[in-house]
């Protein structure tokens, strides 16, 4: 497994180098948002180790131009900054995965062999979904409503599709970390009512009936009302 390691910290990228390389993984490191970028668009690599707060370049800008060339490598962003608005921000600018530092190395292996996993899984092209009139397209990534197209983020797009297969069932916020997001957050975060809300906002506001519900001290169920 090839693994791109930004990180602009020598004692932290020497550290991770070390830990990832006796774990059998090969790591190339760079030391500004500029190197990290160039690398990542011309080599093939597995999964792509961001640092947020970099020289030349941002870590969410070079997570924006790589995501734009390439849906699929693994981004897990590996940052100091560990406010929600920090993780949305990430994640938004197309990270699969948000890790604050400081970190135990073994959690951040646990991350990578998550993020292997999914990529090595993901499924075949599957049909469109639907509920009243909302529609899901898995395979272009597209979402209309009444006719009316949605534009989502990635992850607004992965959670309203998970929404979707489970819908008329109750999902916990659990049961959207582990599914969605393929790992936890910290059990106090409110990434996933955030969350919520912008699918709301967009799915829901203008359109009746109402699809998203919340049971409280339960989770979420999509349905018709």
């Amino acid at each position: 497994m090839k693994i791109l390691l930004v990180e602009d910290e020598p004692k932290v990228a020497a550290f991770l180098q070390k830990g990832l390389t006796e774990q059998t993984y090969n790591v190339d490191i760079a030391s500004d948002g500029l190197l990290g970028l160039r690398l990542g668009l011309v080599n093939g690599y597995d999964l792509i180790i961001l640092d947020q707060l970099l020289p030349g370049m941002s870590g969410l800008e070079v997570c924006r131009r790589i995501r734009a060339q390439n849906s699929s490598v693994p981004i897990l962003m590996l940052t100091a900054l560990g406010e929600t608005d920090d993780k949305i921000r990430g994640l938004d600018a197309g990270a699969d995965d948000y890790l604050v530092k400081p970190f135990a190395f073994q959690e951040l292996l646990a991350r990578i062999r998550a993020l292997a996993r999914r990529r090595q899984e993901a499924p075949a092209t599957e049909a469109s979904m639907r509920l009243a009139d909302l529609v899901l397209d898995p395979a272009r990534k597209s979402v209309q409503r009444a006719g009316q197209t949605i534009q989502l983020t990635a992850r607004e797009f992965a959670l309203l599709e998970y929404l979707l297969r489970n819908q008329g069932r109750v999902v916990s916020r659990v049961d959207i970390l582990e599914h969605v997001w393929e790992t936890s957050f910290d059990t106090g975060s409110n990434v996933i009512d955030v969350y919520i809300n912008f699918l709301r906002k967009k799915v829901d506001k203008d359109f009746s009936p109402k699809l998203i519900h919340t049971l409280v001290g339960m989770g979420y169920v999509m349905k018709e009302d």
